[in-house]
């Protein structure tokens, strides 16, 4: 992963303006994710092909639970300005009406669900950085899968945000099943996700 360092403390204003210009003009190649975390903007190689069965094996159980006028993105940019971040969740759930038109990103408030999967590269950030990102934002809930979790694959459910923090839903070793509440509804079994 390389990163490009901003001044110090963005997130308002034209600090922030001028690091999303960055983020937009950032040439990196093809299946690379470019994201702004906590005022660097970083580039992350593609993930690997277990990283994106576990993305697509969610999205296929997600399609079947939620409404109708909501969709189901893994290239949509979440902003977090108040965190100084721009990510690009490996999933992120929203109404419809909020992912239309022009632009490449939405308000992270906007989100109903955000899920991350960790890679090796990118687990801290998905495990601190972007936890506290999600929740000062006010993410209703925010899934993290995390397959390189000390020997031991988890998938952990963050809700209820206040003031920046997450109050831990339910946390199960892959192979248990974990519950996503309303209005998913939706019983997950992990056992079907690949580890490492």
């Amino acid at each position: 992963m390389s990163a490009l360092t901003v001044d110090p403390a963005p997130g308002h204003g034209q600090e922030w303006d001028d690091l999303v210009r960055i983020w937009e003009e950032t040439d990196a190649p093809e299946g690379c994710k470019v994201e702004i975390i906590e005022g660097i903007v970083t580039v992350s190689p593609p993930p690997s092909k277990d990283h994106n069965l576990t993305a697509a094996l969610l999205q296929r159980r997600l399609y079947g639970v939620i409404p109708e006028d909501w969709e189901i993105f893994q290239t949509l940019g979440v902003s977090v300005p108040g965190r100084a971040g721009l990510y690009i969740p490996d999933l992120v759930v929203v109404p419809r009406a909020v992912a239309t038109g022009p632009g490449n990103r939405i308000p992270a408030e906007e989100a109903r669900l955000v899920v991350e999967i960790t890679s090796q590269a990118n687990a801290n950030h998905d495990r601190i950085g972007k936890v506290h990102g999600y929740a000062k934002a006010g993410v209703e809930l925010f899934l993290l899968l995390d397959p390189w979790h000390s020997g031991r694959p988890t998938a952990t459910l963050h809700g209820e945000p206040d003031g920046g923090t997450y109050r831990v839903l339910d946390t199960v070793e892959y192979g248990e099943k974990l519950t996503l509440p309303e209005p998913f509804g939706l019983v997950l079994d992990t056992e079907v996700f690949p580890v490492g």
